[in-house]
């Protein structure tokens, strides 16, 4: 009698099953990666990267990276999502897909905020000085002409026996109550509050002020000279006020967290979370608003 084998031996051992398995039918993701889509894009739109630098604002140097997949440049993930996004609609493309990749090789899910630059400690802001109390200056105006006017009606009336004697005898010497007050010039009248924040700001000089009202970002303010105001990062709910006689260069981190104010007045943008942007204001600025 023979033995047989037994039915454990029959069974294929774990290294025949995997070669076996043809290579085309195992998980593997043949997307084209970020940079690849972003180049490729780009090239099928006709455009340079000194185009694409220059309408999105985007240094060179960070868009030869992001088409090279290299990231560390951008100074974050907020402000690499904000770069594939701009870089995205540049080319013509749809920028969500590339976001959710990138969140995909980087945590699988958007990070939060980081500064684009090493941190610095944000100087705490001084509070905005008040603006003047017209209502009150015009109500002690008034108050002042009404005591004025009343004490010489009041000083007026203890002189009724000189002007009697003045009546009937000599020449008199001139009386203090025969003068007349001089008319007051009424206090100026309270101005507009629309009005208030342009006639608080100097016409010889841009005042440029930047408000973290909806989140910190990093920011950094040049005059017209190129040296540096601030550099540094806005906590939520702080501002800076920076002056200069001829232009104000400005580069937010995250443009969608700043409220911006120039010259007294409030300057509307459509700026998204974690987008980069680099402005300049002179004198003139803004034109209207």
């Amino acid at each position: 009698m023979s033995i047989g084998n037994s039915p454990e031996d029959d069974r294929p051992s774990d290294d025949r099953l995997a070669d076996e398995i043809p290579s085309g039918d195992r998980p593997a993701d043949d997307r084209p990666s970020i940079g690849q889509v972003l180049q490729q894009a780009r090239v099928a739109a006709g455009l340079t990267v000194d185009e694409v630098s220059s309408s999105t604002r985007v240094r060179i140097p960070i868009v030869h990276a992001i088409e090279q997949d290299d990231f560390s440049r951008c100074g974050g993930d907020v402000y690499a999502r904000g770069h594939i996004r701009t870089l995205a609609r540049a080319a013509g493309v749809d920028p969500a897909p590339l976001l959710a990749q990138y969140d995909e090789g980087h945590g699988g899910h958007p990070p939060a905020p980081t500064p684009a630059a090493p941190l610095f400690e944000a100087e705490r802001i001084r509070s905005e000085p008040r603006r003047p109390n017209w209502t009150a200056a015009m109500v002690a105006a008034i108050v002042a002409v009404i005591g004025f006017v009343g004490f010489t009606a009041f000083s007026g009336g203890d002189d009724g026996d000189g002007s009697k004697s003045v009546a009937e005898g000599s020449t008199p010497a001139p009386s203090k109550t025969a003068e007349k007050p001089k008319p007051h010039k009424p206090a100026d009248p309270k101005p507009d509050p629309s009005d208030s924040a342009i006639a608080g700001v100097p016409r010889d000089k841009v005042t440029v002020k930047v408000d973290a009202a909806d989140g910190r970002s990093w920011i950094s303010a040049k005059d017209h000279s190129g040296r540096t105001l601030f550099d540094g990062v806005l906590e939520q709910g702080q501002a800076k006020t920076f002056q200069d006689k001829q232009k104000i260069a400005l580069v937010l981190g995250d443009a969608g967290a700043i409220q911006l104010y120039v010259n007294g007045k409030q300057v509307d943008n459509e700026f998204e979370p974690g987008q980069v942007e680099r402005l300049t204001y002179t004198k003139g600025d803004p034109e209207v608003g």
